[in-house]
């Protein structure tokens, strides 16, 4: 599975280091940029750029994802989901409670973004996150399959 990234100067370090954690895991990469710190950029146009490759893949029938990142993650989740097909749901961090869904499964918000949503793209907000716990989400939530539930694809043809 191919897996895009993309930053802001907020996000650049971690998401260079995040580029490169999940090539260990054996993912096929492609940062998308930011590819020099600059205090100054403007974050859509980066964002953007992964935006329209996974809309592109969503298209043809390609299973691929997104991370992006930014300070807060809010504005990268706003442009990714300006996308059609894209479904980016946004990170700040384990908030330390779990759900329990119809069904009685109980599911942290991670997984819920995967199970219920089918969430493509994920946004982290870097500023409420260090590498380590942004390592771990990344490594979480690309592994989590979407449930495939007839009630959660129905709402996610609603969606689209």
């Amino acid at each position: 599975m191919k897996v895009y990234f993309a930053s802001d100067h907020a996000g650049f370090e971690i998401k260079n280091s995040l580029v490169e954690f999940a090539r260990s895991l054996g993912y096929d990469t492609e940062d998308c940029g930011a590819f020099t710190y600059d205090k100054d950029d403007d974050y859509p146009a980066l964002i953007a750029t992964a935006g329209k490759k996974l809309s592109a893949d969503v298209a043809a029938g390609i299973e691929s994802r997104a991370i992006v990142a930014g300070a807060s993650g809010q504005g990268e989740a706003i442009v990714m989901n300006r996308f059609a097909g894209v479904r980016c749901a946004l990170y700040y961090g384990d908030p330390g409670v779990e759900q329990t869904d119809a069904t009685g499964k109980r599911l942290d918000i991670l997984s819920s973004t995967r199970e219920h949503n089918n969430a493509n793209a994920l946004s982290l907000g870097l500023r409420f996150l260090s590498l380590e716990q942004a390592k771990t989400a990344l490594q979480k939530w690309l592994s989590v399959p979407f449930s495939g539930e007839e009630r959660h694809a129905r709402r996610i043809r609603q969606i689209d």
